[in-house]
């Protein structure tokens, strides 16, 4: 056994833990490709501490991986071959709210959550709205860049980020920028971590840059007879007075997932291929029949609901927000990719081709929904009853290279919004270029020299 182990349960008592059950939660993320095996997981108080502990353990050569709320399907924090597991669950301090600067500064281990609801009082909020914001955590939010259900308005994570402080390897602290909203001495490394899936350092706190709460709403479900047609709906309502704060889509067999799944009747009296829900703000602008009148006109949109109160919003939003869980049931095979918005009704197209020639005798059946207003889609191959684990995951491994080369031929990303972690690594370089590739390689190098941060994720060395 390393001696370091023995020094960190030493130092650290009961926040240091072999417990098996401990092993396996905080061991791994939502991803269920890879058996979680950490040798332990320590759960520090402070950054003090998350800086002794890293310092230790660079001493003694063990390998650490950096632990939030874990809601990431990259396999990006999980923990495969004896690592120190790092939760940052304590490190959960909420800051006073900067009303004229409009800026808070927390801890990497407060919830998505519990930010908005210290927010809410002030009329503020951090714009990146997750489903999972409930357990998703600020650090892994910025370490992965987070987007979420609006960022066709508000943008990623990393929009909103001015500074962190963080951990490296060898146990430096950095106060990397902070409540100034222009800062143009140098390098931006606090955007350098937005997206880095902890491999370069650990970020411990951060401040954000916050915005208005959204004023009134109004939410259209709109049924469209295509791909094309949806983006030819976007395209058309960004001509209109109006604020869009989300446009998401499904299509038809996620629609009747959801409604097997929560007993609810469809929303519209007739079928489409694809849906689009729209979110939209200062409704009193305009009139919004005469804004549903005119998509029913243009022949992008077959039909449409207009939500007529806040429940019946919420009743809409629920066509979406409840895929994933009325998908949960087939093990689904998650992917989430990206292509210019522009570039869409082509993919799609494509993307419908190549699931109908499928070389199995039963084409594996597939969800498709996402963020179109920002070329976002979640594409879930979900697997037959009959098939095995071991037969289910051999076939979305022939199929993802398929897909990815199909992706890549439209200008687009393997990975939208959870990262490349463990999952999509053998594909990384249908993204990134080769001289990127060495650049990216370049930085690990000068930020972990040893290699012990978060090995193995997004690339090896």
């Amino acid at each position: 056994m390393n001696p370091g182990l023995a020094v960190l349960q030493a130092r650290l008592g009961s926040r240091f833990s072999t417990d098996p059950e401990h092993l396996r939660t905080w061991g791994c993320d939502w991803t269920r490709a890879f058996a979680p095996q950490p040798a332990a997981v320590v759960w520090p108080a402070d950054t003090s501490e998350v800086a002794d502990i890293l310092a230790l353990c660079s001493h003694h050569h063990l390998a650490v991986v950096p632990s939030g709320g874990r809601t990431g399907l990259a396999a990006a924090a999980v923990a495969t071959n004896g690592e120190i597991v790092l939760s940052l669950d304590r490190l959960q301090h909420l800051g006073p709210v900067d009303l004229a600067g409009r800026t808070v500064t927390v801890g990497a281990g407060v919830a998505n959550q519990a930010l908005q609801d210290h927010l809410r009082p002030f009329g503020l909020w951090w714009p990146v709205d997750l489903a999972s914001k409930g357990s998703a955590q600020i650090g892994g939010n910025l370490a992965t860049n987070a987007g979420g259900l609006r960022v066709l308005r508000y943008g990623h994570a990393r929009h909103w980020l001015l500074g962190v402080q963080a951990v490296t390897m060898a146990g430096e602290v950095l106060e990397l920028g902070g409540p100034l909203v222009k800062d143009n001495s140098g390098y931006a490394l606090a955007q350098l971590l937005a997206g880095s899936e902890g491999t370069l350092a650990v970020i411990t706190q951060a401040t954000l840059a916050l915005a208005p709460l959204p004023g009134p709403t109004q939410t259209l479900l709109l049924a469209c007879p295509s791909l094309a047609a949806v983006v030819e709906t976007l395209t058309w309502l960004r001509g209109r007075p109006i604020v869009i704060d989300a446009f998401e889509v499904f299509s038809e067999f996620c629609l009747q997932h959801v409604a097997r799944h929560t007993g609810q009747r469809r929303p519209l009296p007739t079928t489409a291929p694809w849906y689009a829900l729209v979110e939209f703000e200062d409704p009193q602008s305009l009139e919004i029949d005469t804004i549903l009148t005119g998509l029913l006109e243009g022949g992008a949109v077959s039909d449409g609901a207009v939500a007529v109160d806040r429940q019946h919003s919420a009743r809409l939003w629920q066509w979406r927000e409840r895929i994933t869980e009325s998908l949960q049931a087939f093990t689904p095979h998650k992917n989430d990719i990206a292509v210019p918005v522009a570039a869409l009704p082509a993919f799609g197209a494509d993307l419908l081709a190549w699931l109908d020639q499928q070389p199995h005798p039963h084409p594996l059946p597939v969800a498709v929904f996402g963020h179109v207003g920002d070329g976002n889609l979640h594409i879930n191959t979900l697997r037959p009853a009959e098939w095995t684990t071991e037969r289910f995951a051999l076939a979305c491994k022939s199929l993802d290279d398929d897909l990815f080369a199909l992706v890549a031929a439209h200008r687009g990303s393997i990975s939208a919004e959870h990262g490349i972690g463990l999952v999509k690594k053998p594909w990384l370089h249908l993204t990134r270029g080769p001289a990127e590739l060495a650049v990216m390689r370049a930085t690990k190098r000068a930020w972990d020299p040893q290699g012990l941060l978060n090995p193995g994720k997004i690339f090896d060395l």
